[in-house]
């Protein structure tokens, strides 16, 4: 399972924890989470717009963390929200940096069953670990 909501962790907000093999898998598996907080079937979004955008962090956590909070700003400012993701090659030297296109289409309540409106992805409790497995991150989305 890529991803699973925590019940448990935030009362007002809505906690997940997100796993994959490579760091890519992560941060798809973390990008979905994200967008089925948002929309009830992600399905429903036809992959009409392509959203080209680069991301770059000193480490890891800080790469995940500003990758959601793109996604989170282009749902407030666009009206997009995507279901697939291309990444290029993560790039650790000499700082995190990750192309991403983000294929998706711009809300539309008449035919996406919208759920939370997801403000913001908070750094309470914000962690993302190399594990034997691969990567896993937990993540609260300020809703």
């Amino acid at each position: 399972m890529p991803y699973r909501f925590l019940d448990d962790v935030a009362i007002a907000d809505v906690a997940f924890e997100a796993e994959g093999g490579t760091l890519r898998e992560l941060l798809q598996a973390a990008a979905m989470a994200t967008t089925d907080t948002m929309i009830k079937n992600r399905e429903t979004l036809a992959q009409t717009v392509i959203k080209c955008f680069e991301v770059e962090a000193g480490d890891a956590e800080m790469l995940l963390y500003r990758f959601l909070q793109e996604l989170v700003f282009l749902k407030d400012a666009e009206l997009l929200l995507f279901n697939k993701f291309e990444f290029d090659p993560v790039e650790e030297t000499p700082s995190w940096h990750l192309n991403v296109r983000a294929f998706g289409e711009e809300i539309n309540p008449e035919k996406h069953e919208l759920l939370a409106d997801v403000k913001a992805v908070s750094l309470h409790n914000f962690s993302v670990q190399k594990t034997k497995a691969g990567w896993r991150a937990e993540v609260i989305l300020d809703v």
